[in-house]
């Protein structure tokens, strides 16, 4: 009796176990049930070159060369080379695009060349690419690439060697009464304020040294383009 009760208890089991089983599921890929992404370009993305109408251009005893432009999707791309007036750190500080009416101060660059000044007296250049973004609908019929200064970064041998002496001359023809000298700091040649205006703060002189205008050069250099296609 109890042997035939167990045979119940067993069957039993394993008709719910067989009720109770996971269905098997065909898994369906995601590539049969989705189409695959095609790459897509608009064709309000165009890709346009073109040359500048000048390319060169003399500012400030600056030569700036734009030899081209051209668009990419939604980049306008323009190489720009510059002579260097010395052995700084020079790169663009300001530029920007117009088209239409409208007019771009936001941009990216990024270094193609470089080239130190000769021995002979042939000042060095540096090429770099500007990189710009423009709506698709944008007219590019009449394109102004416009680099509006440069700047250096003065590193601290610099500042003696290059810039002191025409900081003092700047300051000795506006009769401003601030004298520079270049002392040694710690085994580094170091440019200093050593006079000054008693009326005029540490702050004040030290504004008037380290001004911008003596670490820049402003243009603008203006670049024109036609890049309908």
């Amino acid at each position: 009796m109890p042997s035939r009760f167990y045979l119940m208890l067993l069957v039993l089991f394993l008709a719910v176990l067989a009720c109770t089983s996971p269905i098997s599921e065909q898994q369906i890929p995601v590539s049969d049930v989705l189409p695959s992404a095609t790459p897509f370009l608009a064709e309000s993305y165009p890709t346009a070159g073109a040359e500048a109408i000048s390319p060169g251009q003399i500012v400030s005893g600056i030569d700036v060369r734009v030899e081209r432009a051209w668009q990419e999707g939604k980049q306008v791309y323009a190489d720009v080379c510059y002579t260097l007036p010395d052995n700084s750190d020079w790169t663009i500080w300001n530029a920007s695009i117009k088209y239409a009416d409208v007019v771009l101060n936001e941009y990216g660059a990024t270094l193609l060349s470089a080239q130190e000044p000769t021995a002979d007296g042939q000042p060095g250049q540096r090429c770099d690419t500007l990189e710009f973004y423009v709506p698709p609908d944008a007219n590019l019929s009449t394109v102004i690439v416009s680099v509006e200064a440069l700047a250096s970064f003065p590193r601290q041998e610099d500042y003696c060697a290059i810039y002191m002496p025409k900081i003092q001359q700047a300051f000795n023809e506006r009769g401003v009464a601030i004298i520079l000298a270049c002392n040694d700091v710690n085994g580094i040649a170091t440019m200093q304020i050593v006079s000054k205006p008693d009326t005029m703060s540490q702050e004040e002189a030290e504004q008037l040294v380290y001004s911008d205008e003596f670490f820049t050069i402003k243009g603008p250099w203006e670049f024109t383009f036609n890049l309908t296609q």
